[in-house]
């Protein structure tokens, strides 16, 4: 029997083969995250055994203080969530996007008069999407995960090492062998499932921080979300429950190094300018929050047994705040390949039936990555012929209804072929 992959075993000569010992687990997901733990609830109703491999202790992040990390999910993401049960616990916390405006400016000189302005009514579906906190979402997913039928969590166990051969793959654990039909990563943007798998990654860094916070503000906010395109980098201001909206802001590394070391009156002050007076007073709620802005795109989705989604796969700028929804649609595509094959009597987990998977969901993911680079190239800048072409651009689009409609069904996640779950319907 070929060995298709054999990496950071002790021993390979005495190692166990999948084929030979049969199997522990039908899909063994890696990373117990946001992604791993829809990943595990998607696949539940299929009959499949799932195993949720996550080296963070059972519940380290279940805090129920407000810490201000939310996420922009999309319309298709809500009726995914509707699918699998779990939204009716979230909707009464989440805050609806009415409106998207986007506008051209630099601090303290508010925003260009050309901007872009997106209002959901303009499409029969609904709000364009909601704003969910990461406290109320990890919660309903740690216990619909904990209930659901057929899933085995597995906290504080991490993968050492893993051999894929033809017909299955073991994961050398912490705590000893598991061997699986199919291996899922949901490992982050440093995936060791995709690297031991040999999946190579187009990376680039944007020499860019977002400084992530949530501020409690005067004036209401009516559900809509703004960004504001400054020459360092966006800016996001997006609307939450109870007059307060989640920030992600933008900088050069160098500059969001200095901002961030400020005490919080003096972070503030430097993000007044760039907010403005629009929203009245505020203040800081919650904590503060850097990630370094890169691009990551795995140049295959799959490899023997190993199947990508999410942050594994591809991590992309925020502009657009599509990170997590692209996941999502990852997760949908792969769940219904497996359910479908399966249904049909398939080795789910076999090279020819994953390639359906990555046919799918591949260049919808390099779409996005190009298009979320271009944008900040394109606005990440303070060129004066740039900035009167973009803006000119800008207001034609806000002009022409067919422009705006396409703008925002492509915001709510509604355009290309959607996955059942995505539509709300099940597998």
């Amino acid at each position: 029997m070929t060995v298709a992959t054999l990496t950071h075993m002790d021993n390979p000569q005495r190692s166990t083969i999948s084929s030979l010992m049969g199997f522990d687990t039908d899909i063994a997901i890696v990373g117990g995250g946001l992604n791993g733990a829809m990943m595990a609830l998607a696949l539940s109703g299929t009959g499949l055994k799932i195993a949720v491999i996550d080296a963070q202790k059972a519940g380290a992040q279940d805090d129920p203080t407000f810490d201000g990390r939310s996420y922009a999910m999309a319309l298709s993401s809500v009726r995914l969530m509707q699918a699998l049960g779990i939204w009716d616990e979230l909707a009464d916390t989440a805050q609806p996007i009415l409106d998207i405006k986007v506008s051209d400016g630099r601090a303290g000189e508010g925003p260009s008069p050309l901007f872009m302005h997106f209002d959901h009514r303009e499409i029969e579906e609904g709000p364009m999407g909601h704003m969910v906190e990461d406290r109320h979402l990890r919660r309903v997913l740690r216990a619909s995960v904990s209930s659901a039928d057929g899933v085995a969590l597995r906290p504080e166990t991490s993968v050492i090492a893993q051999e894929a051969v033809a017909s299955g793959i073991t994961l050398q654990l912490t705590d000893g062998p598991l061997r699986a039909r199919l291996a899922i990563a949901a490992d982050g943007r440093d995936s060791g499932t995709a690297a031991r798998a040999g999946i190579k990654y187009v990376r680039r860094s944007y020499q860019q921080t977002a400084l992530v916070c949530a501020i409690a503000h005067e004036h209401p906010h009516h559900g809509v979300a703004h960004q504001f395109f400054m020459p360092p980098g966006p800016l996001a201001i997006l609307p939450l429950r109870d007059n307060r909206a989640s920030i992600v802001w933008s900088e050069t590394a160098e500059t969001a190094a200095r901002i961030n070391a400020l005490s919080d009156a003096d972070y503030i002050e430097i993000l007044r300018p760039r907010f403005g007076g629009f929203r009245g007073s505020f203040e800081l709620a919650g904590a503060r929050y850097t990630y370094p802005l890169n691009l990551s795109l795995a140049q295959e989705m799959t490899a023997t047994r190993v199947a990508l989604v999410g942050d594994a796969a591809h991590g992309v700028h925020p502009i657009a705040g599509q990170g997590l929804n692209a996941g999502l649609r990852d997760i949908a595509a792969l769940a219904e390949v497996i359910s479908d094959a399966k249904r049909r009597g398939e080795d789910f987990g076999a090279l020819d039936v994953l390639v359906r998977y990555q046919q799918w969901r591949r260049f919808d993911n390099a779409a996005l990555a190009m298009a979320t680079d271009g944008f900040n190239r394109l606005f990440s800048n303070d060129n004066p012929v740039i900035r009167t072409v973009r803006g000119i651009g800008m207001g034609v689009v806000n002009a022409a209804p067919l422009f705006r409609r396409s703008f925002i069904r492509e915001a709510a996640g509604l355009t290309g072929t959607l996955p059942r779950l995505l539509r709300g319907e099940s597998l």
